[in-house]
């Protein structure tokens, strides 16, 4: 780490929209004397639907708005900005960068028991193939089932956490994972917590469910401790929260991410 971050400076954590909250949210739990600044990509989410190069400008574009914020480290909460351009935002930040991808791979390796791991995402996410990639890298004799659930995301958007229809749809999905001989089953997007209920009753005790968010927020707070770079102030944090447009329920869909009311949210132009 460089000599220009401070133990006071804030933790920097960026997705494509609302859904790195459910990160933002585990980190307040985990961490709750750090100041973080929160960066959603709003105006022009989703991501899935664009280019490799598209996802890696905006990346790296929004990773240099959080350190020009003085960050001492940097979220990628976005499993598909992570699949595309994680690297990219290492090889150029002064700071650590941690992602949801390696967080949640690592995990899941540690807590599997017979080397079957199940990955659940975005149809962009699961077509990068980036969990199976970090898990081989991981243990190379460990195998991978990944499945797209394209239909979760909406879903948790409307609020339909605990509907009926989530439900079967989650039952619809997990059957061809429920086939393979899996023990371990991450959530490889950060819509996703907010459907974990529904989704370890689906799951009944079949198998472990890995959160990305939790996964990340314990790998944070290692790393600042390790380094020396936690806060030591127990003041109340400050949150700032920014955004490239406020979509209409953008205030309703955060809030009910984060567990908490949304203040502080800013409107930027990059």
């Amino acid at each position: 780490m460089q000599n220009q971050s401070l133990p006071s400076h804030p933790i920097g954590v960026f997705d494509s929209g609302v859904g790195g909250l459910t990160v933002v949210r585990a980190l307040m739990d985990r961490l709750p004397f750090e100041n973080i600044i929160y960066f959603g990509d709003t105006a022009r989410v989703p991501y899935g639907v664009k280019s490799v190069d598209t996802i890696a400008h905006f990346t790296q574009e929004i990773a240099q708005f959080l350190q020009n914020q003085q960050v001492k480290m940097l979220i990628i909460a976005c499993n598909t900005m992570a699949a595309v351009a994680a690297d990219l935002v290492r090889d150029s930040a002064n700071v650590p960068v941690l992602d949801v991808i390696e967080a949640g791979a690592k995990n899941a390796v540690d807590v599997s028991w017979t080397g079957g791991i199940g990955v659940i995402g975005t149809p962009a996410t699961i077509n990068s193939n980036a969990y199976a990639r970090a898990i081989h890298q991981l243990n190379p004799g460990y195998r991978v089932y990944s499945q797209a659930c394209p239909l979760f995301v909406p879903l948790v958007e409307e609020g339909w956490l605990d509907h009926p229809v989530t439900k079967l749809t989650a039952q619809e999905y997990l059957k061809p994972v429920f086939v393979e001989k899996i023990d371990t089953l991450v959530l490889g997007c950060t819509h996703y917590p907010l459907i974990k209920p529904l989704l370890l009753d689906v799951v009944g005790g079949r198998m472990k469910l890995v959160d990305s968010a939790l996964s990340i927020a314990d790998q944070a707070a290692d790393l600042l401790q390790s380094s020396g770079m936690a806060n030591p102030s127990h003041q109340a944090p400050d949150y700032r929260f920014y955004v490239t447009d406020v979509p209409v329920k953008f205030q309703s869909i955060g809030e009910r991410f984060l567990g908490r009311s949304l203040n502080k949210i800013e409107r930027v132009n990059l």
